[in-house]
């Protein structure tokens, strides 16, 4: 019954809509036909150069038409300001028109790209109530009311979407526990972006996704620039990085397991950067695209006694503030040889919405490996 409501609902949406094109005196077909260009005259002949990301392209035209092809979604035609919407654009062609203005942001993992680039302005609406922010731009836009809370990724307030002229949805592979969402909204006349920069392998292939919201924004020469300082820190690591200390990454959930990062996950190859070898060299997932693993305890202590560095996620749970309290959580690890060299380190919260920053954090962490002085970090800290 209530989705049969919800079609009924979406179905004088979309009349309403249609019927206030036509008020205007153009429709949609008719704004097509009347523009400079048509689809097939486009030349995307200017190609974006990527240095590590592999999941998305990005083509331009000279009049500044952008094709962002993103893998296994689709391609999406991003219009100049000024500049009409191409006639005969293919239907699984989503179309996005410059400036972006109230948009939803869904994907958490997205938002460190506006804030760098001073793109908060673009958006509207957040996935994620105000306490869900780490970052600080986000967090005070939605005190201020200049964000506010659109509904989760899940259960978005459509209504509201579409009364509010929301042109765009920025969600993450998330949006496939629930596709009928992402149809729904884009029924709606609403395109779905469906960022995949976490299935980036290389930690700074992930902070190069910012190429594709400097597109978006128009602020292209802005994301070279900052992608351009991140890849500058990498560099500042010596080719022989290696140190050959052991380094652990994990947490202790609720139920009394270890749960680790698996091989070759971004945040073990930021480790390996660093000149660190990971704690869990054999760790690999295989088919299974979960980026953790939990491990018994036994299992974990048997490796993470070893450890030359350990590093403790805080993520899913609160920050620790001394080795006593890990200690709490794990006593096993009390004659680990890093807890007692005191090479005990914890991450800050706002770690994993940091998207922007992956340089930076290789170079905290090998910080954290070298056994260097804490003072200045942004997300990690060393446990007394």
């Amino acid at each position: 019954m209530k989705g049969r409501l919800f079609r009924l609902w979406k179905a004088a949406v979309i009349f309403l809509l249609m019927a206030f094109l036509a008020a205007c005196g153009k429709t949609a077909e008719e704004t097509a036909e009347g523009a400079g260009h048509s689809w097939e005259e486009l030349a995307f002949e200017e190609t974006v150069p990527l240095e590590y990301a592999e999941n998305f392209s990005i083509t331009k035209t000279e009049e500044g038409y952008a094709l962002i092809s993103i893998a296994e979604e689709g391609d999406y035609l991003v219009v100049p300001e000024g500049m009409e919407i191409p006639a005969a654009v293919p239907a699984e062609v989503a179309v996005i028109q410059q400036p972006v203005e109230n948009a939803y942001l869904a994907a958490t993992s997205t938002m460190a790209y506006f804030c760098a680039m001073d793109g908060l302005d673009a958006l509207a609406f957040s996935g994620v109530e105000a306490d869900g922010w780490y970052l600080e731009e986000a967090g005070e836009a939605m005190e201020e009311g200049r964000l506010v809370f659109g509904g989760k990724y899940n259960s978005p307030d459509y209504e509201r979407l579409v009364a509010e002229g929301c042109p765009l949805a920025i969600m993450s592979t998330m949006i496939y526990h629930t596709p009928e969402v992402k149809e729904n909204l884009e029924d709606l006349g609403i395109p779905v972006l469906v960022d995949r920069s976490s299935y980036e392998s290389h930690p700074l292939g992930r902070t190069e996704w910012v190429k594709v919201y400097g597109t978006l924004l128009g602020k292209e020469a802005l994301a070279e620039e900052l992608f351009s300082e991140q890849t500058a820190r990498l560099s500042e690591i010596p080719e022989e990085a290696d140190t050959g200390k052991k380094v652990g990454f994990f947490y202790i959930s609720s139920r009394g397991y270890a749960n680790v990062r698996r091989t070759g996950d971004y945040v073990s190859r930021m480790i390996e950067l660093a000149g660190g070898e990971y704690l869990f060299p054999d760790l690999g997932g295989g088919d299974n695209a979960l980026s953790t693993i939990n491990l018994q305890m036994e299992e974990f202590y048997a490796a993470a006694r070893e450890a030359d560095v350990l590093i403790y996620n805080s993520a899913s749970g609160q920050p620790l503030t001394s080795i006593e309290e890990l200690l709490t959580l794990c006593p096993l690890l009390e004659d680990s040889k890093a807890v007692q060299n005191g090479d005990v380190w914890c991450t800050a919260e706002n770690m994993f919405q940091s998207t922007m920053n992956h340089g930076d954090m290789i170079g905290e962490f090998r910080t954290a490996i070298l056994g260097e002085d804490d003072t200045g970090l942004e997300y990690l800290y060393r446990l007394n």
